[in-house]
């Protein structure tokens, strides 16, 4: 560790990584495409380091010289070589951010900021008790939900192989080596640099959403499985030590998913799928149970002869119907045996997972998840009896905590669709029923009418009835839900989320369809077994959503359901459709409006609020630093109730290795803990002052995006053109269509792919466009004044430090140059001139403004590793940007080759990983 002991030499490690890892790479270009082709790639990569790090402008001449006379062959390996090297280079970089952890914790220094420690001494520090945080934990839920969202470029396979390097690296960072075993372990190495080099990195099929289910699971095995039953134990025994007793906390923390559930807009999300995805992620969860109880039934060997085991462990053994023997006097052994036997009967019952090479031998499944536990408990209860404490605290505390959090559904399911099918479907019934034509009722009357059929006994669907194929389908959906609810427990498939809501009717007509099904009721006693969520998600629905949520809770048959769910209503903000439809600035100011009126119609109501956050991974989707997000919350709007989707890209940068997924679980978890004991600055940042102030710089920005993205009838065919949208649309990484409707509207395309082709083209456009002329308009109405008063808005109020800084880290990945060649592929000259001038002179202006309210001299002037960081990266990503536009201009003027598009697609993986929160 002597490396540490100087602050200079700490990236050495880093630095040491990225020269191997690029050594290995270009070995295997050499091997595989000649000594010629190496030379052309680093030619290109030397004049790109020279452009970037030395400002040389010759060198960008002779760049552009050189990639055009670039052979095809040359063309895809150059693409291929700096796209891996970026993949390459982040699982460095994260490796990097391990090890530096770790050399803090084994030098004892203070806890670092966004861990657990820290934000714990922190809250003690400001007299909050232990019991305090202890009772809020035990009323606190905590999700992070992944989405298949289609931003994620890379296949499963690459991503395995970057696991088994990240191992391999690691292995060499952690252990003294012999010279035998470093070689070794290099040859190792170069193994999967070899695969990854001969393995297609881009799909050649459509996924299918049973694809992105496996790719989902792959997260829970390789990292929530085993690294969130760590961080309970880790913040059990931290309460244990403040509290001065042995601390036990319900479940308050899982991992939700939305894969499998979520067809609003996905046509192949259907009964059989999501199904599947139950079973499947049962499945997982009971592979892992099996594996550790067979781990523990080799570990656990003590002796009747040593030990004297209770009566409830003699039970359980009894219960074996394997009883060799050599494991007479071996209690425990026996009693893990009956345990892995019945864990396997349930997964033939439940979610096989080998069942076609191990049979269960007849014994009895388990009833439900909690009866495991018993069983788990009373072994543990046991050991602790005679002494042996110590070896229930490892790996069998992890199992138990394991199985309470994950149970046998693995992660609770959401169900997402879209409100005008929800309204199609209760039309349809209505009218097969004899009732009302409920699309010619106002909201009124539709109101009435819903709550007079959930009062009702009486089920509006019959099966004599012959019904249109998208309700028939929406009805078999609802039919699925309860299966599962029967087969796998209510907690499988807890909420329902309705995209579009615009009015109260909204949530009802949900509620209609569940009572249809028998999980929702109002007689003989309300009851609803799924949570129904409003998803407000354009600016109009955010600033309409407090009223909404006001004439809900004034439905006294509404405040019933919310009874029987604990008098808990979640509400779901979306920060992607938001910000397309009002842009950077005006998004966030009013996510943060609705977010403060919502907490005072809740008080009022006196309900507890959980607000569910629609992040994407780009900051135009609502993305960046998760903790920061969380502590520039509302006052009160956290409480201890906080969900947020996790997507694309971002699932595999967070959560493939398991120990940056340890660490980002840690971290949502600690910034919650901290907004749900607000300090009373906190509870005072939003002055009437900061909110006028906020409201007028919104206007001005808001009216300014408005103006260019939808006033401006050239703009779509500049984003069409200008961007690889099309070429993007091509692009095997999702199952879902890339809009909703087959039109040329910005409004109708997904904000996913909206943003993804803006990243792309290095403008990051919906990170910021509006900004500069809104600061601009201030300082023309204040003076200098302006810039004093919001750079002190900087300094103190977490809400808008959090925009801008996130603003900056987009500015700091854009590049108006290379944007200014993607200009080049608008066919009409005069409208590229003016759209691009208009995009350019506004990115110059939100740059000028973000340095000047910062006070930074160059952007990302506070956040050193994150400049280290794109400084080099910028070296790859630059030339892969000239390639895909000369790659672009090629495919649109006729050469539509398989070739030239897979090329294409090539230079989008490398730029994905080059940005990382691209989509």
């Amino acid at each position: 560790m002597a490396l540490y002991d100087n602050a200079a030499a700490k990236d050495l490690p880093l630095e040491q990584d990225l020269d191997l890892l690029a050594r290995l790479l270009a070995d295997t270009i050499r091997t595989e495409t000649g000594e010629d082709t190496l030379k052309q790639i680093e030619a290109v990569r030397e004049l790109a380091v020279r452009f970037v790090w030395e400002a040389d402008s010759t060198a960008a001449d002779e760049l552009a010289s050189t990639l055009a006379t670039l052979s095809h062959d040359n063309t895809v390996a150059l693409a291929r070589a700096f796209s891996y090297f970026s993949h390459l280079s982040n699982i460095a970089e994260d490796l990097h951010h391990n090890r530096r952890r770790r050399y803090h914790r084994m030098q004892g220094s203070q806890p670092q900021r966004g861990s657990l420690a820290h934000s714990l001494d922190a809250l003690v520090a400001r007299g909050i008790s232990a019991e305090a945080i202890k009772n809020m934990v035990a009323a606190t839920l905590i999700a992070p939900v992944l989405t298949a969202h289609p931003t994620e470029v890379q296949r499963k396979t690459q991503l395995d192989c970057e696991r088994t390097i990240a191992r391999t690296l690691t292995m060499r960072d952690r252990q003294a080596l012999t010279p035998e075993e470093l070689e070794e372990n290099q040859i190792a190495l170069q193994r999967v640099v070899l695969t990854l080099w001969q393995t297609r990195e881009i799909r050649a099929f459509k996924l299918s959403v049973k694809d992105e289910i496996e790719n989902g699971l792959s997260y829970f095995r390789s990292t929530f499985l085993k690294q969130l039953p760590r961080i309970y134990i880790e913040l059990e025994d931290r309460l244990s030590t403040l509290t001065g007793a042995p601390v036990t906390l319900p479940t308050f923390m899982h991992v939700g998913c939305w894969i499998g559930g979520d067809r609003d807009g996905n046509p192949f999300v259907t009964p059989e799928v999501t199904l599947h995805a139950a079973a499947r992620q049962a499945a997982v969860a009971f592979d892992f149970y099996f594996e550790e109880a067979t781990k523990l039934e080799g570990e656990l060997s003590l002796s009747s002869r040593l030990v004297t085991v209770s009566e409830a462990v003699r039970l359980i053994a009894a219960g074996s119907p394997d009883q060799p023997i050599s494991r007479a006097e071996e209690p425990y052994r026996q009693a893990m045996a009956a345990i892995r036997q019945r864990i396997l009967a349930t997964a033939h019952l439940l979610g096989k997972f080998r069942g076609e090479i191990l049979p269960f031998e007849g014994a009895a499944p388990y009833a439900c998840a909690a009866d495991l536990v018993a069983d788990l408990q009373a072994i543990a209860t046991s050991l602790a009896s005679h002494g042996s404490a110590l070896l229930a605290s490892g790996r069998l505390r992890r199992l138990i905590r394991a199985v309470t959090v994950f149970g046998f559904h693995l992660a609770p399911l959401d169900m997402r669709q879209h409100s005008g099918v929800h309204e199609r479907l209760v039309a349809e019934l209505f009218q097969k029923a004899g009732l009302e034509d409920y699309l010619a009722l106002d909201e009124a009357a539709r109101r009435t009418v819903l709550l007079r059929e959930l009062a009702s006994a009486r089920l509006l669907v019959t099966p004599y009835v012959q019904y249109s194929e998208e309700t028939a389908k929406e009805l078999a959906i609802a039919r699925t839900a309860a299966l599962v609810h029967a087969k796998y427990g209510a907690a499988a498939l807890p909420n329902y989320i309705i995209s579009n809501a615009t009015s109260v009717s909204d949530l009802l007509e949900v509620a209609v369809l569940l009572k249809e099904v028998g999980l929702v009721a109002l007689s003989p006693q309300p009851f609803a077994a799924v949570n129904i969520i409003p998803l407000f998600e354009t600016i109009p629905d955010l600033r309409g959503s407090d009223s909404i949520v006001r004439e809900l809770f004034g439905l006294p048959a509404w405040r019933q359901l919310l009874a029987s769910r604990g008098n808990v209503q979640e509400i779901m903000l979306g920060y992607s459709d938001s910000n397309k439809d009002g842009g950077y600035l005006t998004s966030n100011w009013e996510l943060y409006k609705a977010e403060v009126k919502l907490v005072e119609v809740f008080r009022q109501a006196g309900i507890q609020m959980r607000l569910f956050h629609g992040r994407g991974g780009s900051v135009g989707r609502g993305g960046g630093p998760s903790y920061e997000a969380i502590l520039a919350q509302p006052a009160g709007s956290v409480a201890g109730q906080i969900r947020i989707t996790e997507q694309g890209e971002i699932i595999a940068a967070k959560y493939s290795d398991a120990e940056v997924g340890r660490r980002n679980l840690e971290t949502l978890l600690a910034a919650t803990l901290s907004a749900s004991f607000p300090p009373e600055q906190a509870l005072q940042a939003d002055t009437p002052e900061r909110l006028e102030l906020l409201e007028r710089l919104s206007g001005m920005a808001y009216r300014e995006y408005r103006d260019l993205v939808y006033a401006t009838p050239e703009f779509i065919t500049y984003f069409r053109e200008a961007t690889p949208i099309s070429e993007i649309a091509k692009l095997n990484i999702g199952s879902r269509p890339a809009a909703r409707k087959a039109t040329n509207s910005i409004a109708d395309l997904r904000a996913i792919p909206w943003v993804f082709s803006w990243a792309q083209s290095r403008l990051m456009l919906p990170g910021w466009y509006g900004f500069g002329t809104a600061i601009e308009d201030y300082r023309r109405e204040r003076g200098e004044a302006a810039i004093e008063e919001l750079a002190a808005l900087y300094r103190d109020w977490p809400f808008f430090r959090a925009t801008i800084s996130n603003m900056e880290m987009v500015l700091a990945k854009s590049d108006i140059q290379i944007a200014s060649r993607y200009a080049t592929l608008v066919k009409d000259a005069d409208i590229a001139a003016r759209i691009f001038g208009r995009i350019k002179a506004e990115w110059r202006r939100s740059v000028d403004a973000v340095l000047a309210i910062t006070g930074h001299k160059e952007l990302l002037g506070d956040n050193p590793l994150l400049a280290r960081s794109l400084k080099n990266r910028l070296p790859y990503l630059d030339p892969l940007n000239h390639i895909q536009v000369d790659l672009i201009k090629r495919f649109r003027e006729g050469d539509e080759s398989e070739d030239v598009l897979y090329a294409i697609h090539l230079t989008i993986n490398g730029i994905a990983a080059g940005l990382r929160n691209s989509g």
